[in-house]
């Protein structure tokens, strides 16, 4: 598995599997505790498995939490998505830098995303099913949602929006998120 460190959000990492690949299919091993700790990640802390399934055109974010934050790895299973991660630590080096992947269950990739930066995506495929794994419990408290269409973040969603839930539809701007969040810098 290699790893790499993504240069455009301070502590983000991408993990790629080596397929083995026959005329079964392929088998990969997505997930590795020395691979997590070689990159200085413990594996240990992961304390909740989530799944989604979105349909095309679909944007799930951008969601992030307050207070202590939550780390993620994050995986397409099934399908491509275009992922997208903003930093919004604001002691971090790479403070509202944005970086974007495509993450498709053909690769197995894994995004290694920060607690304090804000996450989404956009189905890119009929189904795609995006795994989640979550550090810290959830508690719906510390949830916080920015616009996804917010002219400040511009994100270049590489298909129409064709659907979202409530809260993403409701939420406020990055500006007006900022007045308010409290995260606490890496």
């Amino acid at each position: 598995m290699k790893v790499t460190e993504v240069p455009a959000i301070a502590g983000a990492f991408l993990f790629e599997p080596t397929p083995f690949t026959d005329e079964r299919g392929f088998f990969c091993r997505t997930f590795d505790a020395d691979v997590a700790r070689s990159a200085g990640i413990d594996p240990d802390a992961f304390v909740q498995d989530s799944l989604s399934r979105s349909v095309r055109g679909v944007v799930r974010g951008m969601h992030l939490r307050s207070g202590e934050g939550e780390a993620k790895l994050v995986r397409c299973s099934h399908g491509r998505i275009f992922d997208v991660v903003v930093d919004l630590r604001p002691g971090s080096p790479t403070y509202l830098r944005r970086a974007t992947f495509e993450l498709s269950g053909d690769t197995q990739a894994t995004l290694y995303v920060p607690a304090g930066c804000a996450h989404g995506f956009q189905a890119l495929t009929d189904t795609a099913d995006t795994s989640y794994r979550i550090d810290r419990e959830h508690d719906p408290s510390e949830d916080v949602t920015i616009a996804f269409d917010d002219p400040e973040l511009a994100v270049p969603w590489p298909l129409p929006v064709t659907l979202t839930s409530e809260r993403d539809r409701k939420a406020p701007g990055l500006a007006e998120v900022l007045r308010t969040l409290e995260v606490k810098a890496p």
